[in-house]
């Protein structure tokens, strides 16, 4: 039986206002059900890694100039975010990027905006619920006030919203206590035996 690798990277180049080269050479394979992580010192490109593959390079006017990614067989480095995110990648931003004037589940809704069935939404924000317990009794609180660590649940919750196949976590560990990285791995790590 063959694995199939539903993300290649391969061999990218990225070059940020056609003039500064970033990246130079990255290749990554990413078979269904694996998790990968990205290692490296600060500076060595994982964060452009990760927006060259959900599209985000666009917003800073980057590209990948050589090279190519692939997801699920299909070419995805000329296509913008939004269409990367309907075909079922979804990135979650380092710095615990919530939308503070909104509530945590108007949070949770705004990730499952490309869902069209209410029923599917509804299904779905019950799972991250039931993954992260503290979210559903802090769901009315505007995202802004809940802590750091309710942060980090939270765009990881809004990034399940979406239903990803493959899901980007940059830096999700960054300023949590040992005991909260624990937990948020080991739900990542019940996301993927449930998906």
């Amino acid at each position: 039986m063959t694995v199939e690798s539903i993300l290649i990277v391969n061999n990218i180049e990225v070059i940020y206002h056609n003039a500064i080269l970033v990246l130079k050479g990255m290749s990554l394979q990413v078979n269904e059900g694996q998790i990968v992580a990205v290692l490296g010192n600060n500076g060595a490109g994982k964060t452009t890694t990760l927006k060259a593959i959900s599209g985000l390079l666009k917003s800073e006017d980057g590209e990948v100039t050589e090279g190519y990614i692939r997801f699920m067989g299909e070419r995805i480095d000329r296509r913008y975010p939004e269409a990367i995110v309907r075909m079922g990648i979804f990135q979650v931003m380092e710095g615990r990027r919530v939308f503070g004037d909104l509530t945590v589940e108007e949070n949770l809704i705004a990730g499952g905006h490309i869902n069209r069935s209410r029923s599917k939404m509804r299904e779905d924000m019950a799972l991250v619920y039931e993954y992260f317990p503290r979210l559903k009794s802090r769901k009315h609180v505007l995202a802004g006030y809940i802590s750091g660590g309710e942060q980090q649940m939270l765009v990881i919750g809004r990034g399940l919203m979406s239903t990803p196949r493959l899901m980007l976590l940059d830096e999700p560990s960054m300023g949590l206590s040992p005991i909260l990285v624990s937990e948020i791995f080991q739900i990542i790590q019940r996301f993927m035996e449930f998906s």
